[in-house]
C-alpha cells in the first residue's frame, strides 16, 4: 500500500496539498476499517507502523486519524491507542463515509438498505412537494423532468434521474431534507446507473417519473405520494432481479 501511495504521489505536482494527501490517508484507512481489514473494537497498529504503510509523515497520519475519529470509525485513549469503534457508533450519514461503505460493502445488501431509505422518505417527500415547491423549485423540477424525456444514453439519463430525485427533495422546502440529497447523492447515482442498465431500455421509467412529476405539479400530495412509491416499487424489483 505504502509503495502505491507514494507511486501515486509522484505524479502530483511538487508542492502537494497536505489536505489532499491526509485526506487520501483517511480514505484508504477507512476503507480498510469499513471492509473488515481491522475488527470493531480492535487496536489499529502504532502510529510508527501506519507511516511506514502509507508512506507518509506523523503530521498526515495524525490529520487522517482526527478526520476518521470526527467521522465515528476510531478513538484513542491514552496508555491505550487508537482503537476502531464498534460499528453502531460509525457515522454513516457523513457523505464521504457512505460514498465508502458502498465501495467495499456486499453490493446487494447495500442497494436494498439505501432503497429502504429511499422507500421511507422519497413518496412522503414527493407529498410535501406537492403542497409546498414554488416557482423556482417546480422550474428546477421540470427541468429535470425535460432531461430525462429529451436523453439520448444511459450517462444523459441517469445525470437527469439523479436531479429529478434532487429537485423532488428541495421542492419539499424543508431545510431538514434537503441535506439528504447530498448525503446520498454519490450512492444514489451509483443505484441510478446500475437500474438504468437492467432495465430493457435506459429510460424503461420514464413513465412512472412522469406519474409523480405530473402529480406534483398538479399540487395532489396523495397521487404524488402513490407515483413516487410505484416508481421506487419497479427500482426494487430491478436490484432484486
Amino acid at each position: 500500500m505504502a509503495v502505491a501511495l507514494r507511486h501515486e504521489t509522484t505524479h502530483r505536482e511538487e508542492n502537494i496539498i497536505p489536505h489532499d494527501l491526509h485526506g487520501r490517508v483517511a480514505q484508504l484507512l477507512a476503507t480498510a476499517i469499513l471492509r473488515g481489514d481491522y475488527a470493531p473494537a480492535s487496536i489499529l497498529p502504532r502510529e510508527a507502523e501506519l507511516m511506514e504503510t502509507f508512506g507518509v509523515s506523523r503530521t498526515v497520519l495524525r490529520e487522517a486519524l482526527r478526520t476518521l475519529t470526527s467521522k465515528g470509525l476510531i478513538e484513542s485513549r491514552p496508555r491505550v491507542g487508537t482503537r476502531v469503534r464498534i460499528k453502531s457508533a460509525w457515522n454513516l450519514l457523513d457523505a464521504d463515509l457512505l460514498d465508502w461503505y458502498s465501495r467495499v460493502a456486499e453490493p446487494m445488501t447495500f442497494a436494498l438498505k439505501l432503497q429502504e431509505m429511499r422507500e421511507m422518505i422519497e413518496p412522503y417527500a414527493a407529498g410535501l412537494a406537492a403542497d409546498a415547491y414554488t416557482d423556482d423549485t417546480m422550474r428546477s423540477l421540470a427541468a429535470a423532468h425535460a432531461s430525462m424525456v429529451e436523453a439520448r444514453n444511459v450517462d444523459e439519463w441517469v445525470r437527469a434521474d439523479l436531479q429529478f430525485h434532487l429537485s423532488v427533495l428541495t421542492a419539499c422546502s424543508n431545510e431538514l431534507l434537503i441535506p439528504l440529497g447530498t448525503l446520498i447523492e454519490r450512492t444514489l447515482e451509483g443505484q441510478l446507473r446500475l437500474n438504468a442498465k437492467r432495465a430493457e431500455v435506459f429510460n424503461a421509467s420514464l413513465a412512472e417519473h412522469t406519474a409523480v412529476f405530473d402529480a406534483i405539479r398538479a399540487r395532489d400530495a396523495a397521487a404524488a405520494r402513490a407515483a413516487m412509491a410505484s416508481l421506487l416499487g419497479v427500482t426494487r424489483g430491478r436490484i432484486e432481479a
